[in-house]
């Protein structure tokens, strides 16, 4: 296994988990940036991603990499445990699970209104308050002028709502047994769409100034530049929708919950919801710097996290420790060992059903790419990062909704 402190200006967690080959290359690439400020940081999770590795940190100076965001802008995790006991919960889920489905739509598809504007009887004031201040954001983004054909119902519409992939909606259990609600998804399409279009207007500013890039993903946007402005501009406004998103779909699951048991089983006020794809300006080594986690967690000392395991694994509740050579980071999920064209190659349906065994979720092929083997051992991965958080609670889903 490659020593990745062996190279230059990159400090990682990777003791006792595996980094493919190619994934290694892109963190070379990553760390001879002119724009890099001190080391870029890796997550056990580490695995390839485009242009730059999911599971990376990466500390730029008056500049941010549009791809090593990614078009999932704002991705990230919220988790809220129940009033709920393990004793209470029915022995079959599938009710649960379909009534979930009914009302947070996955997948390509999104709700026929905009579940999150005023007036609207599923929908709590303060959230709509938020909506109304997301319209106002939005309709200034100066970035959307470039996009072209947009349908912008479709960002209303498709707040509340899960997306695909590995985005999935979990009740778990803890080490007492109490139940979770647990969720991950990001800012959709719009998100897409502005990470895309930043992404482009990266390369174009690298075309136009002849900058040498070792991949033409890794292009940057000046600070100071109309480009940067705006991407920054829209960067915020899509993580803010992102995190949002989740509050949305953690009340809708609250009420069919509500609805299932009877009554109150939590608020959404105590919730833990962190971002794991996004850039923040950030105090580090006594200078601003501009810091993007690419599948990575915040991890200040004291701060909650999530990271979650796979659909037949563990997930942890975290609280960091403020470790300044990870720019107060930790991994955001046990990280994919398998790309999806190969987990669909490697495995059948029958070892989806055995490695799922006792999780109330899908079991078809739609989903054979996510099967817990696709993915490196969250145990090891927790244990290369122990020095960045230490664990709150440890979860085990029990039902599991994925678009």
């Amino acid at each position: 296994m490659t020593n990745l402190n062996a190279l230059d200006r990159v400090r990682a967690w990777t003791d006792g988990v595996e980094v493919e080959p190619e994934a290694i290359q892109q963190i070379r690439n990553i760390a001879s940036l002119p724009v890099l400020a001190g080391h870029v940081a890796i997550m056990p999770d580490v695995h390839l991603g485009k242009g730059a590795t999911v599971g990376a940190v990466i500390p730029t100076r008056a500049a941010i990499i549009p791809a090593a965001v990614g078009v999932d802008i704002g991705c990230g995790m919220c988790a809220l445990q129940t009033t709920l006991r393990a004793a209470q919960l029915p022995d079959s889920l599938g009710t649960i699970r379909g009534a979930i489905e009914a009302r947070v739509p996955v997948g390509f598809s999104s709700h026929r209104v905009a579940v999150g504007g005023g007036g609207h009887p599923a929908v709590s004031r303060p959230l709509q308050a938020v909506t109304a201040q997301l319209a106002r954001r939005y309709q200034r983004l100066r970035i959307m002028d470039r996009v072209g054909r947009f349908e912008p119902a479709r960002v209303w519409n498709q707040l509340g709502t899960l997306g695909g992939g590995n985005h999935f909606i979990e009740l778990c259990l803890d080490e007492s047994d109490r139940a979770w609600i647990m969720l991950h998804s990001g800012s959709r399409n719009v998100g897409k769409t502005i990470g895309e279009t930043a992404i482009g207007m990266a390369r174009e500013r690298a075309v136009r100034l002849d900058r040498r890039l070792p991949d033409r993903d890794l292009a940057w946007l000046d600070q100071g530049c109309a480009e940067f402005d705006e991407y920054v501009e829209a960067l915020s406004w899509a993580q803010d929708y992102a995190a949002h998103n989740r509050r949305l779909m953690l009340q809708a699951v609250l009420e069919c919950l509500e609805r299932a048991f009877g009554g109150e089983v939590g608020t959404a006020e105590g919730a833990v919801n962190c971002h794991h794809n996004y850039s923040s300006i950030e105090q580090h080594f006594g200078e601003p710097l501009w810091i993007t986690r690419k599948g990575a967690v915040a991890a200040r000392a004291g701060q909650l996290g999530i990271i979650p395991g796979s659909m037949g694994a563990r997930s942890f509740i975290v609280r960091g420790k403020g470790n300044p050579a990870s720019y107060c980071s930790c991994s955001h999920g046990a990280g994919r060992r398998l790309s999806r064209a190969a987990a669909r190659r490697q495995f059948d349906l029958g070892d989806l059903r055995v490695q799922t065994e006792g999780v109330e979720c899908r079991k078809d092929r739609g989903v054979l790419d996510e099967i817990p083997g696709a993915y490196k051992n969250i145990d090891a991965v927790m244990a290369a990062q122990s020095d960045l958080v230490e664990t709150v609670h440890v979860l085990k889903q029990v039902l599991c909704v994925k678009g």
